[in-house]
């Protein structure tokens, strides 16, 4: 069955993802695909298989130019500047690349050497989001972090030395024994060092993490976390920094590119052990999703042909697109939706009819945005738009998870 009307779907931006799957230690709350590094990094290895990865997905996307990549993980910034520079080489190589294009590396503070920024922006990087969380010693200790708060404020420093000023820094609340002044601290302390963007998300306690199954004590009650995130919003918002994303502050001209095509409905390779990608066919009238093999040394030995492929049907396309674009807290018009979906404003009018009524969302001209009422119960908005959904919760119910990690979906950096 085809996934839309092919009159109406058109391409959009296309980026690329690239998963690095190794950290020092696996932090008790994180449910992405990474894994403790057991002697030494296979970094000639995965090169090797990244690289092939990278030509054998191009066909597909031949003709598109790259808008931003991103090496995410896991941590990337354990493979060296010239592990980097070779990896971006053979980007340019297969692909046509944007001559603006944004190349983000994430990096922890405890897994950089003195200096490496310089060389990882000649290998090619443009943009760096920096894994602060925290900069409470106990905060961090409490969260199985490698890095001290000293090494977050060098780090800073290294970047801005390094012409990389456009940094991104992220920031969790609502840590086990944290007050609204010690949140408050943090993103005090963040804005010091004069960051271009803060990713700024709730911790959760996401099923299969070490903190699911033993919680920590002093996680805060729904009211000072609330209070947390009104206080920490009004002092980013004075420093200059808007919300565009559910999680994301920006200063002006900031905002991630990369993120922004994800919460658009934007197109995206996914390249590494256990990344995901979205491609649409607009002459098929298909919208694909990718999912590359998850555990390291599977997807080493692995077939290009592996690469799982899913056609998204139909019914499944309103909350996909929704899921993504109600983070944004500009919203979308109903062109937006027709052209990333190839539906008909119509599939989705009742239901925005229904979110208005409930003060979730707002009307604007050509589209709409979520109220703040509707961004701090997000997942209660999403439900509405499921296939198979019970009705639209209670605006004063308990969310289904926290903003900052809707429905699952790719957190901002």
């Amino acid at each position: 069955m085809p996934a839309a009307d092919s009159m109406l779907l058109t391409t959009p931006p296309l980026a690329l993802y690239v998963h690095f799957p190794w950290c020092v230690r696996k932090c008790p709350y994180c449910d992405f695909n990474s894994y403790t590094l057991d002697g030494r990094l296979p970094e000639e290895a995965y090169l090797a298989r990244l690289e092939r990865d990278l030509a054998a997905q191009a066909p597909q996307v031949q003709g598109r130019e790259l808008v931003s990549i991103f090496l995410g993980g896991g941590t990337p910034s354990l493979f060296s500047p010239p592990a980097i520079a070779r990896l971006l080489q053979q980007v340019r190589s297969s692909y046509a690349l944007a001559a603006d294009a944004e190349v983000t590396l994430e990096a922890n503070p405890g897994a950089i050497e003195r200096g490496a920024f310089r060389a990882y922006r000649d290998a090619g990087v443009t943009r760096v989001s920096l894994g602060a969380q925290s900069f409470s010693t106990a905060a961090l200790a409490a969260l199985g972090r490698i890095h001290s708060p000293q090494e977050t404020r060098i780090a800073a420093g290294e970047l801005h030395a390094a012409g990389l000023g456009n940094f991104n820094l992220d920031l969790m609340y609502a840590l086990p024994g944290q007050d609204v002044a010690g949140a408050l601290r943090d993103v005090e302390e963040a804005l010091a060092l004069a960051p271009a963007h803060l990713s700024h998300y709730q911790l959760t306690l996401e099923p299969g993490t070490l903190f699911a199954a033993r919680p920590p004590a002093g996680i805060a009650d729904e009211d000072t976390v609330a209070a947390m995130l009104a206080d920490c919003a009004g002092k980013m918002a004075t420093a200059g920094f808007e919300r565009y994303e559910v999680s994301a502050w920006a200063r002006a001209g900031r905002q991630s590119r990369h993120n922004a095509n994800y919460w658009t409905f934007g197109d995206y390779l996914g390249v590494g052990a256990g990344a995901h990608g979205k491609l649409t066919f607009p002459r098929q009238g298909r919208i694909v999703r990718t999912t590359q093999t998850r555990e390291p040394r599977r997807y080493l030995a692995a077939a290009d042909a592996e690469l799982a492929r899913r056609t998204l049907d139909v019914a499944e396309l309103p909350f996909e697109f929704m899921l993504n674009a109600l983070r944004l807290s500009g919203g979308f018009s109903r062109e937006d939706f027709s052209a990333r979906t190839g539906l008909p404003w119509v599939q989705v009018a009742r239901p925005i009819e229904v979110a208005v009524r409930r003060d979730m969302l707002l009307e604007t001209p050509g589209g709409y945005r979520p109220t703040p009422l509707g961004l701090a119960f997000l997942n209660d908005l999403l439900l509405e738009f499921l296939p198979e959904k019970p009705p639209l919760a209670a605006a004063t119910a308990p969310s289904a998870g926290p903003p900052g990690r809707a429905m699952g979906s790719i957190r901002s950096f």
